[in-house]
């Protein structure tokens, strides 16, 4: 019999695919690349917090956990939270343990979106929010932000945006791709929109400890927002934990009861070797964070400076580990950059406009990697740009 029709959703097809992902496969392809695109940690988990899992599956914990995460790592993860901005979140019915930030997300946006709700989303942002939003049944309504403004959202852009429809404002800070971190006056211009509209604020900092010079302060930790956020944040950027895969998510009462009903039909439990591993992080990895970030420090000074003797005019980061340098001075588009780049140079960038459309003209690049990895990129960005300048 012929198949007249497509078995895809629309929803789905309507989903724009992510503008990384071509250039990575572009990579893989290839020899001797050098790649500033991926968005990972080039430290292996400390050692400290391998053996404890390793110790755990020794003695047979392999079976599922509490559907919310055991208890003593919702301890641990609410002793963690409360040690460093003073929010007081109780871990029988406010912290649900996820496979990384990117369960919680989803979770949190369809435990509180109707179909046609719309969520804030400021851009340059991560690939996935937009799309978060979409595949929660929302509607994503972008909100740019420029270099002038340091790349923070500000009150006045939310405010522009907002409609009848808006429920949400979805921020994460320290940013992905800009590296931009908001100063507590542009949260607390965020703050006053959300009060005056009666929104929710979903705030992703996977990246709240890669700090340089500069305070992180939590979005619930603000006058009136305790019970207006929806914190989301995990192990794989602070401690060097990707491939466990072990998130979390905080909020008021009402919000994670909707949560949990939602993890408990999507994922039986996080992993149990995984949630043994995060408790160890979380009560005794403080040196392993501080010795990261400190060697991290040393690789944005040296990309950001190398960037800019090159005429290449990079916004200072001052979180998470990427930079994020203007490419006019190359005469080229940012997806022409990277994609000659990568074929004459065999050095991998990920175009800003991938990331939004005021990503456009930039690129990202991740410092994730050796401060030796970072010296031949920026040798081999010095040819390409006496040939493009």
């Amino acid at each position: 019999m012929l198949r007249t029709r497509s078995y895809v959703s629309q929803s789905v097809q309507q989903l724009r695919p992510s503008g990384i992902r071509r250039y990575f496969d572009i990579a893989a392809t290839m020899e001797d690349v050098v790649s500033l695109g991926i968005g990972e940690p080039d430290f292996v988990t400390p050692r400290h917090i391998i053996d404890k899992s390793i110790e755990s599956l020794r003695v047979g914990q392999t079976a599922y956990t509490n559907n919310s995460g055991t208890i003593e790592l919702r301890r641990a993860i609410s002793a963690y939270i409360e040690r460093l901005y003073g929010v007081s979140y109780d871990p029988e019915d406010q912290i649900v343990v996820t496979v990384g930030v990117s369960e919680a997300m989803w979770l949190a946006l369809k435990a509180i979106l109707d179909p046609g709700d719309e969520v804030l989303v400021p851009e340059p942002c991560f690939v996935a929010n937009a799309a978060a939003v979409e595949m929660a049944g929302g509607i994503a309504v972008r909100v740019d932000t420029f270099v002038e403004d340091g790349f923070q959202v500000t009150g006045a852009m939310l405010e522009a945006s907002i409609t009848p429809r808006t429920k949400a404002i979805l921020i994460n800070y320290p940013n992905n791709p800009t590296g931009a971190i908001l100063t507590r006056e542009r949260m607390m211009e965020i703050a006053a929109v959300a009060e005056k509209y009666d929104l929710l604020v979903l705030s992703d900092e996977i990246y709240e400890r890669l700090i340089y010079g500069v305070e992180h302060t939590n979005f619930a930790s603000l006058p009136g927002m305790y019970d207006r956020t929806i914190l989301m944040s995990g192990m794989s950027k602070t401690f060097a934990m990707t491939g466990w895969r072990i998130g979390y998510v905080s909020a008021s009462r009402e919000i994670m009861e909707a949560i949990r009903k939602l993890h408990q039909y999507l994922i039986m439990s996080a992993s149990t070797m995984g949630q043994v591993a995060a408790i160890e992080a979380l009560t005794h990895g403080e040196g392993d964070v501080r010795e990261m970030c400190g060697e991290y420090d040393l690789r944005r000074k040296l990309i950001v400076s190398g960037f800019n003797e090159l005429g290449l005019e990079c916004f200072e980061p001052h979180g998470a580990f990427y930079a994020f340098p203007n490419i006019a001075a190359s005469g080229m588009n940012d997806e022409q950059f990277c994609e000659q780049l990568l074929y004459e140079e065999r050095v991998a960038l990920v175009p800003g406009s991938a990331f939004g459309a005021s990503g456009a003209g930039f690129v990202r690049a991740s410092y994730a990697t050796s401060r030796q990895n970072i010296e031949i990129a920026l040798e081999r960005l010095r040819r390409f740009m006496r040939r493009h300048g």
